[in-house]
């Protein structure tokens, strides 16, 4: 585990303006992304991370623009992740001022995915982004650690079991794990804590937990099961919490963070 531990804002994007919803699905606007990423700076947030939730080829020249935008307004890592499916797009999203990558169904569909991004930029660049769920009951050969990764919002289950692909994807390069629980997702009831203490047993690399968040209490417990950072968007987009209101939680629990 990291010995400062970040908090994270999460702004996921569609046509250019910030959504959110509750299991991925009935999707709100929340505001405008450069806006809000501006404001989270402010707040102290130590990265933001961009998920471009539609991620349409007609949709991507805007989210390119967002990208650009923010990176001239908010000085801390920027990740953008979302319909990235080749290196070239890497590279693009670097160049208008991303500094991480997240990558999920293109690198399920094409796992060398993960090699080639890692041995062209380095794995500190590459964020392997995991929607996982619990499996249904009955499934334990197919899934031995009882969560399923999913893609298309957590609608569609693929045959992955999530450790046994986190793992694979931390020996192909992959530099960092956001692991999003969509069974929590947008409940605010707390992180899955099980989760995110079977990522730490099998993670070299740091561990980001998301979905779940509901008050400035639920963060402190994801660091203790084992995240390196903590990631959430509603609690933040509506106001209900401040970056500073989490901070000050968590380091009343005895987790360093930065001021």
């Amino acid at each position: 585990m990291s010995l400062v531990c970040r908090v994270i804002p999460c702004l996921d994007v569609a046509a250019g303006r910030v959504v959110k919803g509750v299991n991925f699905e009935n999707l709100r606007d929340m505001g405008d992304p450069v806006e809000l990423a501006a404001e989270y700076f402010r707040q102290g947030a130590d990265e933001i991370t961009f998920l471009d939730v539609t991620a349409t080829v007609d949709e991507r020249a805007t989210t390119y623009d967002v990208v650009r935008r923010t990176a001239e307004e908010v000085f801390i890592p920027l990740t953008v992740g979302g319909g990235v499916r080749t290196a070239d797009d890497v590279a693009r999203l670097l160049g208008v001022g991303a500094d991480k990558i997240g990558v999920n169904s293109a690198a399920i569909a094409r796992p060398a995915l993960v090699d080639e991004i890692a041995d062209r930029f380095g794995a500190q660049v590459l964020v392997l982004s995991l929607d996982v769920k619990r499996a249904a009951p009955g499934t334990d050969e197919r899934y031995p650690s009882g969560f399923v990764v999913t893609t298309h919002g957590g609608r569609t289950e693929t045959d992955l079991d999530a450790l046994a692909w986190a793992q694979e994807a931390i020996d192909r390069g992959a530099g960092e794990l956001l692991v999003n629980s969509i069974d929590a997702d947008g409940t605010k009831e707390g992180f899955d804590l099980e989760l995110v203490g079977l990522m730490r047993e099998i993670s070299s690399v740091p561990v980001i937990a998301s979905g779940g968040a509901g008050a400035a209490a639920d963060f402190a417990p994801a660091i203790h099961a084992g995240a390196d950072a903590v990631l959430a968007a509603s609690v933040f987009h509506s106001g209900q919490l401040t970056i500073g209101e989490v901070k000050a939680a968590m380091s009343a629990a005895g987790i360093e963070v930065r001021a």
